[in-house]
């Protein structure tokens, strides 16, 4: 399944979810609240997400005459990619790492790390700046904030139904057990659910950049040495990144073992390089 179909398949999953939860707990006039509800507060976010998470880890916008060479790369992929120039930015801190962000690609800005302009060459620089262009291209924001939406009005449901049971679920009579504890299976498992389909959206999302940036780049293995990299780097130099921003990144920078890998919000870095290393064979591209 294609990463494009594997996303429009979970969304469509995410959204029955939300249908089903809505109707169970909340009724019609219940879904209604947590979806306007939720609305509002990514409505937001989605406005002004680029500007909030800049500011978060200290970015600073650059000139070309202060990054030149970044510039340059920059320059070259996006005519490449028939898009418009981004806003360039670079963040404080030796954790080589990148991340794009903004609305649409007329409002979108790239930021990259001191540490990754330290340790990647210039074809890997170009893989990553590939892929952080790609999910401009892409709307992986929109798609982000459109998912965030129903996870959020299913999460409000679901308390709303836990405040509803605490208060008034002892008034129940036996005839209603079933329902009642079919009920309670769906508050706890609702929300854990939406969250994981959530996970694997921004996973089908990140597997969608990574082949749009190659073809970007036109440098499937450069990326592919670049996130090798970075994943090492992460471990050597770990990020002081927030949870609800981890999926922005190229590479997870929060560690994650075990049973935590499950809500990765990234897949496997050797998944990633295989899937590229077959692009490469595809594209005819052997260095």
């Amino acid at each position: 399944m294609s990463n494009t179909l594997k996303t429009v398949f979970l969304m469509t999953l995410m959204m029955v979810l939300f249908l089903a939860v809505g109707s169970a707990i909340g009724g019609k006039s219940g879904l209604i609240i947590a979806f306007v509800f939720s609305l509002m507060m990514n409505f937001f976010a989605y406005w002004f997400s680029d500007k909030i998470v800049l500011a978060m880890y200290g970015a600073r916008q650059v000139t070309e005459a202060e990054a030149p060479e970044l510039y340059s790369i920059i320059r070259r992929l996006v005519t490449k990619a028939g898009m418009p120039m981004p806003k360039v930015y670079i963040i404080p801190t030796l954790t080589p790492n990148a991340f794009a962000t903004g609305r649409n690609p007329q409002n979108a800005a790239v930021a990259v790390t001191e540490g990754i302009l330290r340790i990647l060459d210039r074809d890997e620089l170009e893989g990553v700046l590939g892929h952080e262009l790609a999910h401009i291209k892409n709307r992986d924001i929109l798609t982000a904030t459109i998912v965030a939406t129903m996870v959020g009005a299913i999460t409000f449901l679901a308390r709303m139904a836990q405040w509803s049971l605490f208060f008034f679920g002892g008034g129940r009579d036996r005839e209603n057990n079933a329902s009642w504890i079919a009920e309670l299976v769906l508050i706890i498992v609702a929300p854990i659910a939406a969250v994981l389909i959530q996970l694997a959206i921004s996973r089908a999302r990140e597997f969608a950049a990574d082949e749009g940036g190659a073809r970007i780049s036109g440098k499937p293995l450069a990326l592919a040495s670049a996130l090798k990299k970075l994943a090492k780097g992460v471990e050597v130099v770990p990020m002081d990144a927030k949870p609800e921003t981890a999926h922005m990144f190229i590479v997870n920078p929060l560690r994650g073992e075990g049973i935590l890998k499950l809500f990765s919000t990234h897949p496997p870095i050797s998944e990633r390089v295989k899937r590229l290393e077959k692009l490469a064979r595809k594209m005819g591209v052997y260095y």
